[in-house]
């Protein structure tokens, strides 16, 4: 028997190509819409602070006026009187400098850590502020809980270091309540941050009075929206810039401490300030969930430490009771 046939191989030489990389096409972002709902805002929160600066300078309460259905907005007011909107560019210029500020925080570490996020989207309305704030959305993955906690900081960072400064001269400006005006129909409290500004500027101020004796100028008023902003963002919890901050550190723990925040809040809400128990709504509806980030790796030591100036933020910014005389006991 003859011997089997070896088998035989075959080598087949394939020419080399060039990769092929395909390019996705750069999202277009829509400038106009941006372009449209600052120069919005900027309108609504020029009306506000306009009428607020005309109470300040003829002492008449910050927050009362003869219109009923929209306190401050008081778009016939300005029709007959169109330069007095000139007078709203201090609380205009304050709020929304505070606003682009922590927006553009978001904005610019996003766009440093490869994470496609639109512009600020400016909310106008005529609310007592004249706004609803800014939003931006993040449109792509974020790919790391370095990049997820960076985002989430630098929002808070830039919005209060924007805010501390113009909290100084918003103090400076303010003057004692005049004996004859009557009470504003809203009434702040004050955060930590607050009290130890203004006992910093005691020793410079001619007539010291007490915080709650004090008329804010509107300069200070854009101020403590810019501070209670933040404090508000630092909630930890939910899809907020705190609850970023507790998922970059602790994944396993965000839904357990997003929960614990929102029993906090009923409390705070019932005791103090009712508009606390919409944010725990909020979170309640919205908050337990989060978006998977990717596990690895953990989050570095410098990053750790930074942790704690996070909680000193909320520590100095938040108030338990921001409007005063707003518990549903009446205290």
């Amino acid at each position: 028997m003859s011997d089997p046939t070896p088998p035989i191989s075959y080598t087949f030489e394939v020419p080399a190509r060039s990769p092929v990389y395909i390019v996705a096409p750069r999202p277009r972002r829509p400038y106009w819409l941006h372009i449209l709902l600052l120069l919005v805002t900027l309108f609504t929160t020029l009306t506000v602070g306009a009428r607020l600066q005309y109470n300040f300078l003829h002492n008449l309460p910050a927050f009362s006026d003869d219109s009923v259905v929209l306190p401050l907005f008081h778009l016939k007011w300005l029709v007959q009187h169109p330069a007095n909107l000139l007078l709203g560019i201090p609380f205009s210029m304050t709020l929304m400098g505070i606003l682009l500020a922590h927006e553009f925080g978001h904005f610019v570490v996003a766009k440093r850590n490869g994470v496609y996020a639109t512009l600020p989207y400016f909310i106008p309305a005529p609310t007592l502020i004249g706004t609803f704030g800014a939003v931006i959305r993040i449109k792509s993955p974020i790919r790391s809980r370095q990049a997820l906690f960076d985002i989430g900081i630098a929002g808070p960072i830039a919005g209060f270091l924007v805010a501390l400064p113009v909290l100084f001269w918003g103090l400076a400006l303010s003057k004692p309540t005049p004996p004859t005006a009557a009470d504003s129909a809203l009434n702040f409290g004050y955060p930590l941050v607050f009290r130890l500004v203004h006992r910093a500027l005691a020793p410079f101020t001619p007539h010291a009075v007490s915080l709650g004796s004090l008329y804010l100028h509107p300069v200070g008023i854009a101020a403590w929206v810019g501070v209670f902003a933040t404090a508000l963002n630092l909630l930890p919890g939910g899809q907020l810039d705190g609850g970023h901050i507790i998922y970059a550190v602790a994944p396993r723990a965000h839904k357990w401490v997003t929960r614990a925040c929102i029993l906090a809040l009923i409390p705070l809400g019932i005791f103090y300030w009712p508009g606390w128990m919409v944010w725990a709504l909020i979170l309640g509806f919205t908050g337990l969930r989060h978006p998977n980030v990717p596990q690895w790796p953990p989050l570095d030591t410098n990053r750790r430490w930074l942790v704690l100036l996070a909680v000193l933020l909320l520590v100095l910014t938040f108030a338990p009771a921001p409007i005063r005389g707003g518990s549903l006991f009446g205290s």
